[in-house]
């Protein structure tokens, strides 16, 4: 087997994203009429989580698919066109501003999360997804003492 390396691996990178980016726009363009969308999204951090929310209006949570793996929040699913037109059947389209398809969203998260513990909630067309923080990642206030000092329980 041949093996190239290319002198210049910024070179190549940027090469390889380019054929990348046209092989998914020639997809989005091939006239089946589905074409992949981002949906937008926000990205929280709380005292003890991080919270997820993207927009999915119009998508069915049950085709939504949450994963998570070596620290990556994975999102994807479909979302159905909204007007079904036969193979056959002539329409005449005066605008077409909806985008459905295929989507998937990765979000990078700290090292220092919960996996067992993220949870999932779809409502009104949202779905926030939280991943809660180890507790060692928790910030905790510490509290200073003096050498010799006695220590009474609060409220005495």
């Amino acid at each position: 087997m041949l093996t190239v390396r290319s002198i210049i691996p910024s070179l190549d990178r940027a090469l390889t994203l380019d054929r990348e980016f046209s092989r998914m726009l020639a997809e989005s363009w091939n006239g089946n009429g589905r074409s992949g969308w981002i949906p937008a999204a926000d990205i929280v951090e709380k005292d003890n989580a991080y919270v997820v929310a993207l927009e999915l209006p119009g998508v069915n949570p049950e085709g939504v698919d949450v994963s998570f793996e070596q620290n990556a929040l994975t999102v994807r699913g479909t979302k159905a066109p909204t007007l079904a037109v036969a193979e056959n059947e002539e329409v005449r389209v005066y605008a077409a501003e909806r985008l459905s398809g295929d989507f998937a969203r990765s979000f990078r998260l700290p090292a220092h999360v919960d996996a067992d513990g993220i949870a999932a909630e779809f409502e009104n067309g949202v779905l926030r997804v939280t991943v809660p923080k180890k507790a060692a990642a928790v910030p905790r206030k510490i509290v200073i003492t003096a050498p010799g000092a006695a220590t009474t329980p609060s409220g005495n």
